[in-house]
C-alpha cells in the first residue's frame, strides 16, 4: 500500500469508528459496536506503526491534502506535517487512545451511555491526531477547538450530575479565554507572513526578529507578541497557571476520559504547539523567560495542592498539572525534546495511574476517597504492582521512565542562563520531594495499612469538592471486599507498565542525543542547554548510577520516606500538622481561592453587567427610550395635531398660512 495511504487511514480510522458508534451503536449493539470502533482505532495504531518506520528510514512529508476555502491570496487547505516529531506524537496517541477503549469495555460495562462514550473517544482520537499531524495553523486550530469541544462532551458525559456539567461548562470557558489568545496569535501570523503554511511562515521568520508588532497603542517585538499570544491558547490546553483552573474538575467525567485528556492528548497539544513553533520561539528571549515562569508556577504551586487530595483521582489530577509544568519548563529552557520525551514517558505512566485508580474505583463500588481503602492490596494484586510502577515512574526512580525525562528537564533547566531559570529550576528540584511525597501518600493509603472500608466514616475535613461529587461515591457494604478488576481492566494496565518501565531507558539516548528531531525542531545557537546535556550523557545505565550522588533522587526517597512514616506509622503526625498551620491548609483546600476569585470577579462581574445592560440597555433605553419613548411622542404630538382637527375652514386656512410661515422662516433661514 501506498504510505500516503497510511496517513489518510490513521486519523481517519477513528472518525469511522465515532461516526458508526454514534449513529448505529444501539442498533448494533454494545459487543458489535465496541468491537468495530476497538479494530479501527487498532488499524490507526498499525498505521502509525507503519509511518514511524517510514519516516524513521528518512522518508518525510508535507503537502496539501485538500483546499478547502480560497479567499484573496489566501488558501486554506488541510494539509499533513509528517516528520519525527509527527510520528512520535502519532505513537503516543494511538497507543494510548487503544489502551483507552480496550480498559473502557469493562469500566463503562453497566453504563447506558456505552456506545455514545465509544463514539465521543474516538472522535476525541480523531481531533488530536488532526492536531498533531497538521502542516498549517487553520488545520492546527481546527483540531484544537475539535478536541475542546468533546472535551466538553466527555467531561459531562454523566449529564444528569450538577456536578458535571458544572465541570464541562467551566472547562469550555477556560478554554474559551486560552483560545482567544491563540486566534489573535493564529491572526498575527496571517497579517505578517500572508499565509498559514508552517514551512513558509518558518522560512521567513527570521526576517521579522526586529520588527514591531501591528498592535495599535502597544511597542511590543513582532515574534514575542505572536509567541506569548500563541502559548495563552497553551496555557488553556495544557492547564498552567491561571488557566489550569478546569483541569481538576475534569474529574467528574468516567476515568477512562480522565486518562485519555490527562495523559496523552488534550493537555499535551499545548506542548505540542509550543515545540512545533520552535523556529519562532526560539527568536524570543522574553517569550521563553515567559513560557519558563509560568511552568515553574505550574508545576511547583499545583504540587502543593496534590498533598491535601482525598479523591483517588484529583490526585493524580494535580500530579499532571505538576507534571504539565514540567514540560512547560523544559520549552522555556530551549530543550524541547526533553519536554517531548517527558510528554511521551508521561503519557504512558499516567495513563497508567488513571486507570489503575479506576480499577480501584471499580473494586471500591465507586468509592474515590483514599481515606476509605487500604489494605487493596492482597484483593488487587494486579492493580497494586501497576500502580506501584506507575507510582515508581511518576516519581523519577531510576531505571523507570520517568527518571530519564524528568531528570533530564531538571539538569537542562540547571544549566539556562535566560530570565527566570533561578526560579525554575528551584521550583522542579523542590517539586520532586512534593511529588514523592502525594504520590506515595496516595499508594500507601489505598494499598498498604489497615483497611478501612466496609463501614461508617466520618471525616471531619471533607473537601468542597469531594461534598458536591458524593453523589457518586457510593462505597463497599459493611462486611463487602475489594475485588479485583476483569481483564479488559487489567490487561491495558499490564501494557502500559511495560513502556513505563522502558521506554525511557531505550529512547533516551536517540531521541534527545541522536538528533532525533533534528528535522522538526529548530533550537538556536545560543542556547546551548541540549549540547551541554550530550556533553554530559554516556549512556541510560552510567546516568541511572550517577544519579544515586545527586539531590534530586534523595529529595524523592525523602519523600516517600516520609509519607509511608506519617501515614503507615503515625498518623496522627498529618492530623496534628493540619490543626498547627490550619490556615495553610484552609488555602490548599481553597486551591488557593481561584476559583473563589473567579466566581466573584469574572462571573459576579459578567453577571453584574448583564443586570446593568439589562436595566440601562434593556429597560430604560431600548423599552423606556427608543420602543416606549417613541410611542409616547408618537402619542403626545397626535395628542396636539388633534386640536386642529376641529371641523372649521378657517382653522385650517390659518394653519396652513402658519405651516408656510414656518416652511419660508426655515428656507431663508438656511
Amino acid at each position: 500500500m501506498n504510505i500516503q495511504n497510511y496517513y489518510l487511514i490513521v486519523p481517519f480510522a477513528p472518525l469511522l469508528g465515532a461516526i458508526i458508534a454514534g449513529l448505529f451503536g444501539r442498533a448494533l449493539g454494545r459487543r458489535t459496536t465496541h468491537r468495530i470502533v476497538i479494530a479501527l482505532v487498532g488499524l490507526s495504531l498499525f498505521s502509525a506503526i507503519r509511518i514511524f518506520q517510514d519516516v524513521m528510514a528518512g522518508h518525510l512529508f508535507n503537502g496539501p491534502v485538500y483546499t478547502w476555502l480560497n479567499s484573496g491570496d489566501t488558501s486554506f487547505q488541510v494539509g499533513f506535517l509528517i516528520d519525527r516529531l509527527t510520528a512520535t506524537m502519532m505513537l503516543v496517541v494511538t497507543s494510548v487512545s487503544l489502551m483507552v477503549h480496550i480498559y473502557t469495555i469493562g469500566y463503562m460495562e453497566e453504563d447506558e451511555g456505552y456506545q455514545r462514550f465509544f463514539s465521543y473517544i474516538s472522535l476525541f482520537t480523531f481531533s488530536m491526531l488532526m492536531l498533531v499531524m497538521s502542516n498549517n495553523f487553520m488545520q492546527l486550530f481546527f483540531g484544537w477547538e475539535a478536541v475542546g469541544l468533546v472535551s466538553y462532551l466527555l467531561i459531562g458525559f454523566w449529564y444528569t450530575r450538577p456536578t458535571a456539567i458544572y465541570a464541562n461548562l467551566k472547562a469550555f470557558l477556560v478554554n474559551r479565554v486560552g483560545d482567544f489568545g491563540f486566534l489573535l496569535g493564529i491572526g498575527l501570523v496571517l497579517k505578517v507572513f500572508g499565509t498559514l503554511d508552517y514551512a513558509a511562515v518558518f522560512a521567513n521568520v527570521a526576517n521579522h526578529a526586529n520588527d514591531i508588532a501591528p498592535i495599535p497603542g502597544m511597542s511590543v517585538n513582532l515574534l514575542t507578541a505572536i509567541c506569548i499570544l500563541l502559548f495563552i491558547g497553551a496555557m488553556g490546553k495544557s492547564a498552567q497557571f491561571p488557566l489550569h483552573v478546569w483541569l481538576p474538575d475534569s474529574m467528574e467525567g468516567p476515568t477512562p476520559i480522565s486518562a485519555l485528556i490527562h495523559a496523552a492528548t488534550m493537555v499535551t497539544a499545548g506542548i505540542f504547539m509550543v515545540a512545533r513553533m520552535s523556529p519562532v520561539f526560539e527568536l524570543s528571549d522574553a517569550a521563553l523567560s515567559f513560557v519558563m515562569v509560568i511552568g515553574a508556577i505550574t508545576a511547583l504551586f499545583m504540587g502543593f495542592l496534590g498533598i491535601i487530595q482525598n479523591d483517588i483521582k484529583r490526585v493524580i489530577a494535580y500530579s499532571t498539572l505538576s507534571q504539565l509544568g514540567y514540560m512547560t519548563v523544559a520549552l522555556g529552557a530551549s530543550a524541547y525534546p526533553v519536554a517531548i520525551f517527558h510528554l511521551m514517558t508521561h503519557a504512558f505512566f499516567k495513563a497508567l495511574l488513571f486507570l489503575a485508580a479506576g480499577s480501584v474505583i471499580i473494586g471500591m463500588h465507586h468509592d474515590q476517597d483514599i481515606r476509605n481503602m487500604g489494605g487493596l492490596r492482597k484483593y488487587m494484586p494486579i492493580t497494586w504492582i501497576t500502580s506501584l510502577i506507575g507510582s515508581l515512574a511518576l516519581i523519577g526512580t531510576p531505571f523507570f521512565s520517568g527518571f530519564y525525562s524528568k531528570d533530564s528537564i531538571i539538569e537542562a533547566v540547571g544549566r539556562s542562563h535566560l530570565a527566570g531559570s533561578g526560579f525554575a529550576y528551584f521550583s522542579v528540584v523542590a517539586c520532586v520531594f512534593i511529588t514523592a511525597f502525594y504520590s506515595f501518600r496516595m499508594y500507601f493509603l489505598v494499598f498498604h495499612g489497615k483497611e478501612r472500608f466496609g463501614g461508617h466514616h466520618d471525616h471531619q475535613e471533607d473537601h468542597a469538592d469531594e461534598e458536591v461529587a458524593a453523589d457518586h461515591h457510593h462505597g463497599l457494604a459493611p462486611g463487602q471486599k475489594p475485588h479485583e478488576s476483569p481483564w479488559v481492566v487489567t490487561l491495558p494496565l499490564v501494557l502500559l507498565a511495560i513502556p513505563s518501565v522502558v521506554i525511557g531507558y531505550i529512547a533516551i539516548g536517540p531521541m534527545l542525543f541522536g538528533g532525533y528531531f533534528k528535522d522538526a525542531i529548530y533550537i538556536a545557537q545560543n542556547h546551548e542547554v541540549m549540547r551541554e546535556l550530550q556533553e554530559e550523557f554516556h549512556g541510560s545505565f552510567a546516568m541511572a548510577v550517577h544519579a544515586f550522588s545527586s539531590l534530586p533522587l534523595w529529595l524523592a526517597v525523602a519523600g516517600v520516606v516520609i509519607s509511608g512514616y506519617f501515614y503507615l506509622m503515625r498518623p496522627d503526625i498529618p492530623a496534628a500538622l493540619q490543626k498547627r498551620f490550619h490556615g495553610i491548609y484552609v488555602l490548599l483546600d481553597n486551591k488557593y481561592y481561584f476559583d473563589r476569585f473567579n466566581d466573584w470577579f469574572f462571573a459576579g462581574g459578567a453577571r453584574m453587567l448583564s443586570r446593568f445592560l439589562g436595566d440601562a440597555g434593556d429597560k430604560f433605553l431600548i423599552d423606556g427610550l427608543v420602543v416606549n419613548g417613541s410611542a409616547g411622542l408618537v402619542g403626545r404630538f397626535s395628542g396636539v395635531v388633534r386640536r386642529f382637527q376641529t371641523g372649521y375652514i378657517y382653522h385650517y386656512a390659518f394653519t396652513m398660512i402658519v405651516g408656510v410661515f414656518v416652511l419660508l422662516s426655515i428656507r431663508n433661514w438656511f
